[in-house]
C-alpha cells in the first residue's frame, strides 16, 4: 500500500502532521488539482482576438481569484465587450472545454495521494474559481469526480477568493467544520481565502504562479512542489 511519507511530517503519528485532526481536504481546480493554467494564455488570446483586442499584460493577476461570472463581468466592463456576461461563459467554456478533456493532467501524485485520503476516511472536496461545466468535465475525464465528495464553484456564493465564501461553502456540503478543513491552493488569494475561513492551508507549486511562490509560502502554513511529496512507497 502507498504510505503517507513520516519523513516530512505528514503522517499523523507524531501528532503533528499536515492531517492531524483534518476531517476534509478541499481543492482549488486550476493549477493545483490540475495543471491548467495554461488554457486561459490561449483562451484570453483567442477571445480578445473575437473583439479586435489583445490581451493587456497582467490580465491574470488582476482576475486572479475572482469567479468565473465575476472575471466576465469584469472584462465586459474594462473592456467595453458588448456580449453579455451569459454569451462570455459560453465562449469561454467553448473555446476551454477540449483542452480541458482531452490535455489537461492532474498533478504529480494528485490521484494516489486521493486515493489515500479515501482509505483514511478523509473527505474531499473541490473549490474552484472555474465554470461548473469545465470542472465537472476535468474530473470526469480525469477519473476523480467519484473520489469527490462535494464540488462547488464560486459562482454559487456571493465573492469570490480571497473572501472565504465558497471554502465555507463546500465543508458545509461536507459537514465537517471549517476547523477540521485542509485547503490546498496555487494562488495568493486562495490560501487567503482559505485562512479567512479558518482553515489549514497547503500552497501548492505551479508554473503560472512561479514568481510568487515565496509569497505563497509565507502565506500557507505548509507548501509543496507536487503531491508526490506526501507519499512514499509503491503499490505492493
Amino acid at each position: 500500500m502507498m504510505e503517507l511519507d513520516r519523513n516530512i511530517g505528514i503522517n499523523n503519528g507524531s501528532g503533528h502532521g499536515i492531517l492531524n485532526g483534518i476531517q476534509a481536504v478541499i481543492f482549488d481546480l486550476d493549477g493545483t488539482l490540475v495543471d491548467s493554467m495554461w488554457v486561459w494564455e490561449a483562451v484570453d488570446r483567442e477571445y480578445f482576438k473575437l473583439h479586435g483586442l489583445e490581451v493587456p499584460p497582467g490580465l491574470q493577476q488582476q482576475i486572479s481569484g475572482m469567479s468565473f461570472s465575476e472575471t466576465a463581468d469584469y472584462i465586459k466592463t474594462q473592456f467595453r465587450i458588448s456580449d453579455t456576461v451569459e454569451e462570455m461563459k459560453q465562449i469561454w467554456n467553448e473555446l476551454a472545454e477540449k483542452e480541458y478533456e482531452t490535455e489537461v493532467p492532474l498533478k504529480p501524485g494528485a490521484y494516489e495521494f486521493l486515493i489515500k485520503l479515501k482509505e483514511m476516511g478523509i473527505k474531499t472536496g473541490v473549490a474552484t474559481s472555474n465554470s461548473k461545466h469545465l470542472v465537472e468535465l476535468t474530473l470526469q475525464a480525469r477519473g476523480i469526480r467519484s473520489h469527490m465528495d462535494s464540488v462547488h464553484t464560486a459562482c454559487e456564493v456571493a465573492h469570490g477568493k480571497p473572501e472565504p465564501d465558497i471554502y465555507l461553502l463546500v465543508a458545509a456540503d461536507l459537514g465537517v467544520a471549517p476547523e477540521a478543513c485542509l485547503v490546498f491552493e496555487d494562488i495568493v488569494e486562495g490560501i487567503q481565502a482559505g485562512k479567512r475561513a479558518g482553515m489549514r492551508t497547503c500552497a501548492v507549486a505551479d508554473a503560472a504562479s512561479r514568481e510568487i511562490w515565496a509569497e505563497k509560502q509565507q502565506e500557507a502554513d505548509y507548501a509543496i512542489q507536487d503531491y508526490r511529496e506526501l507519499l512514499t512507497g509503491r503499490n505492493e
